[in-house]
This record gives C-alpha cells, structure tokens and sequence, in this order.
C-alpha cells in the first residue's frame, strides 16, 4: 500500500456530501466524469487520506470499461461488464457521486435482480500493454464465444453445450417455449429442435459447466 503523505492522516471512512452512504477501503465507488454526458467512472477505495483542513484524497483502483480498453467493445461483453485494471490514482472524495457492487462474473450470473449500481468483472487488465488475465475464457455453441450474461441461452440435454437461439434458428420465444433440446450433432433426426422435458434456460455459468470446446 502506497505510504501517506506528510501532514496527511489515514482515516477510516469518508461520508459521501449530500447523502447518508459512508464509504471505507474496499468500496466501490461511481465518480464524476469529466463530461456531463458520460457514464460515471467506477473505481476501488485502496486509501482515505485527510490534512488538517480535512481535505479528503481517496486512492483508488479503477475499473475501465471495454470501450475504454485495447480491441474495445466485443459482441461478448455484457452491458455491465468492466475490467479491474493496475491503473492507481489520487482523487479528491467530493468526486465520488455514489457506491456500487463490483461482482465475480459467478456471483453476477446468480443474481436474481441487476441493479443499477450493479457491474462485474472476469477479466484484469494491464493499461500498458493492453494485455488480459486471464487470456483464455471457455467459449460456448456453434459460433464459439465467451459466455454473456446478457444473452439467452439453451442448452443441449446429450452434450451439454449451450446455444444462442439465432445460432440454432430458433426465435428467443420459441426457446424460452422449449422443455428439452437436442442440438444438430446429439439429434438422431432432423428434429433437433424439438421439445422434450424440462431443462434450464440461461442458468448461471455455474450451471453451464465446463464446455468441450477449446478456449480463447
């Protein structure tokens, strides 16, 4: 942990103005854009530091959205996604606007509701070289891409692989109608799309498993 400043003290927590939300080391927080019309930065409370005038500095650890990062924004991303980067900094606490929830990718698959201060991560990034750990992630159905929590899925009841509908010629309301399904390569006839019995739609990458595929 970076040394504090002479005439400068710890201190435990920093009361966000004009709200009762308190925020301590290990918080996520929302801070103010540079722009009016852009999202909040969203960043991780390292250190609250206070001078004798009771200015309050956080250092932080921020969070980059893919927009924000090397190759940008893929098709796999989900909408709340954003990458834990090694990028520290000193900002001044009356930047922060509010406090949010930085989940695992697992724990953010297994909420019931996405809240709005809701977000996830699966993915550190390195600002210099643009390079992610890890550098692999499982990839899932015909077209081969990481998992998006954002998007419906089915899964295949002989493999055990999940699709996306339009992957599969399916409509998503005619997916989420389906009680079992059988992909192209499990049918033992040109029915692969039929129903059978109950099966799980998009369920948490837990539940998916680990796929018989290569990663990328």
């Amino acid at each position: 942990m970076a040394k504090t400043k002479p005439g400068r003290k710890d201190v435990d927590s920093y009361k966000i103005k004009g709200t009762n939300k308190v925020v301590r080391p290990g918080d996520c927080v929302l801070m103010r854009p540079s722009a009016s019309d852009e999202p909040p930065y969203v960043a991780r409370v390292e250190k609250i530091e206070a001078d004798h005038r009771n200015d309050v500095k956080v250092r932080v650890r921020w969070y980059y959205r893919p927009e924000e990062a090397v190759g940008g924004r893929r098709q796999f991303h989900g909408a709340k996604e954003l990458f834990l980067s090694d990028h520290y900094d000193v900002q001044s606490a009356h930047t922060i606007e509010g406090k949010c929830t930085v989940h695992t990718f697992k724990d953010y698959t297994k909420l019931e509701d996405v809240g709005a201060e809701d977000y996830f991560y699966r993915f550190e990034y390195t600002a210099a070289t643009g390079g992610f750990t890890p550098d692999g992630v499982a990839v899932y159905c015909k077209c081969e891409m990481p998992y998006n929590p954002d998007d419906l899925m089915v899964q295949c009841e002989g493999c055990k692989d999940w699709f996306h509908p339009s992957c599969i010629a399916m409509t998503i309301e005619d997916a989420k109608k389906l009680d079992r399904f059988l992909c192209a390569d499990c049918s033992p006839d040109d029915h692969a799309n039929r129903s059978l019995n109950d099966f799980p739609v998009s369920a948490s990458i837990e539940t998916k498993g680990e796929p018989k595929r290569r990663k990328r």
